[in-house]
């Protein structure tokens, strides 16, 4: 149940939690609702859970908790800033679609 964290990922975390206490962490979670059925939530979190898998790239921590990270699998958590705008993008191989804004999708 590998998730990766890209380096442009990686580095705009570290740039968010350097301005956070010390400790802060960027959860990812998947959620029902949204325009496709489940959407991706992204909150910043001082605590994990015995049950949060724990990735770290640099200066990213990012926590998924153990029953988003069956929706997640195999996923890739990047960072685009293009003419749209600037945002954490998913690229989620289990997504059959996503809405055009890419933070809800169905499996």
């Amino acid at each position: 149940m590998n998730v990766t964290v890209t380096e442009r990922a990686a580095r705009r975390i570290g740039e968010i939690l350097g301005k956070e206490p010390d400790g802060t962490m960027l959860r990812v979670s998947v959620e029902g609702g949204g325009c496709s059925g489940f959407q991706y939530k992204f909150d910043m979190e001082r605590a994990q859970t015995a049950d949060d898998v724990l990735i770290r790239r640099d200066n990213a921590a990012v926590l998924i908790d153990a029953v988003s990270l069956n929706y997640l699998a195999g996923s890739e958590i990047d960072f685009v800033d293009d003419l749209i705008g600037a945002s954490f993008r998913i690229n989620n191989p289990q997504a059959k679609t996503s809405c055009g804004c890419g933070t809800s999708f169905s499996l």
